[in-house]
């Protein structure tokens, strides 16, 4: 049988290449060698594109021609200008079959603003949230209507605490790994919050915070879609960053969660539901709170490219529900074919 040409493209331009590269290593290692010739492609901070074949390091001179070579693109890109819907657009005009999401689903998914937009109109029971944009001279309120009123900093503050309830969480709208985000617990804080958030992008969600287990599941088909048991995420700091995801390693997850059964069968409904209505294709990762006393459940997020590293929960939540990492990857690489 001839062997598929994969190239697997990780790195990127975002504040999560060093992450991507973590993915793809645990990818490239699990890939099975008898089914594919594999081209690990690395994209630098700075957007140069490189053949990292053999661990030698070439810089790529025409990157169109080189990816009409291969039969199927795996992107392992995290953050902006890989998980955004830019590279998926980049393959549809070049006509390359890939694994995962396409341009609206991941366009989509990446702003959290958008998301909650979409979620809404699914039905989907969300935090109480705001959203605003950060201008040269100053900011922007968006209402519920998407009137869009242009304010300071200190009265777009009180408009908010007028509105929502501390703590409240404070988070660039494009951006994963939960890179920017912040908890603000009074007025001062949140100010200092949003400032903070508007380094990473012009677009802040403020959401109030929900007191309850954070869980999560995985996604993954096209057409008829199939969703993993849930998982449980127990974090070592006050919220799960990107420090208590990567760096702390008290952090822990329970796979599956221990919940009601019933209480995990919503979930895993309500998590199909949230991959369709954004038009997901391949593979996601939802997420969602338990709150406490009520066991009302809150969509928090989809994450259309989630980590594939070594503790990462997409590939754990399947290795739980019957598919290891290996064959994993061979249904990505396999639905990619009937995508396209």
């Amino acid at each position: 049988m001839q062997k598929i040409k994969l190239g697997v493209i990780f790195g990127g331009m975002s504040t999560e290449n060093e992450v991507s590269v973590k993915s793809a290593k645990s990818i490239l290692k699990m890939l099975n060698q008898e089914k594919y010739d594999i081209f690990p492609i690395y994209i630098e901070k700075d957007g140069t594109w490189y053949d990292v074949t053999n661990d030698k390091k070439e810089k790529i001179a025409n990157i169109i021609s080189y990816l009409q070579e291969l039969d199927v693109l795996f992107p392992v890109l995290h953050g902006k200008y890989g998980e955004d819907g830019t590279i998926q657009g980049l393959f549809e005009l070049i006509k390359k079959t890939y694994v995962g999401c396409g341009v609206l689903a991941s366009s989509v998914g990446m702003d959290k603003a958008y998301t909650k937009i979409i979620f809404n109109y699914a039905g989907l029971k969300q935090a109480n949230y705001e959203y605003i944009i950060k201008n040269k001279n100053g900011y922007t309120y968006i209402d519920k209507n998407l009137t869009e009123v242009k304010l300071t900093l200190k009265d777009i503050v009180e408009k908010i605490q007028a509105n929502l309830k501390f703590p409240m969480f404070i988070k660039p709208s494009n951006s994963g790994s939960s890179v920017g985000i912040r908890k603000a617990r009074n007025k001062e804080e949140l100010e200092k919050d949003i400032e903070y958030a508007s380094e990473f992008d012009n677009k802040i969600l403020i959401e109030e915070g929900i007191v309850g287990r954070e869980v999560e599941c995985a996604v993954l088909g096209n057409d008829d879609v199939i969703a993993s048991v849930v998982g449980e995420i127990k974090s070592a700091e006050e919220f799960y960053s990107y420090d208590a995801k990567y760096k702390n390693e008290e952090s822990r997850t329970f796979i599956p969660a221990d919940i009601p059964e019933e209480l995990s069968n919503d979930i895993r409904k309500q998590a199909i539901k949230a991959f369709k209505a954004i038009d997901g294709k391949g593979l996601s990762r939802v997420d969602f709170f338990i709150e406490n006393n009520t066991n009302q459940i809150y969509i928090n997020e989809i994450n259309t490219l989630p980590g594939f590293t070594s503790i990462s929960m997409y590939p754990q939540l399947w290795e739980a529900s019957g598919i290891s990492y290996q064959e994993l990857l061979d249904r990505l690489i396999d639905i990619a074919h009937i995508k396209y």
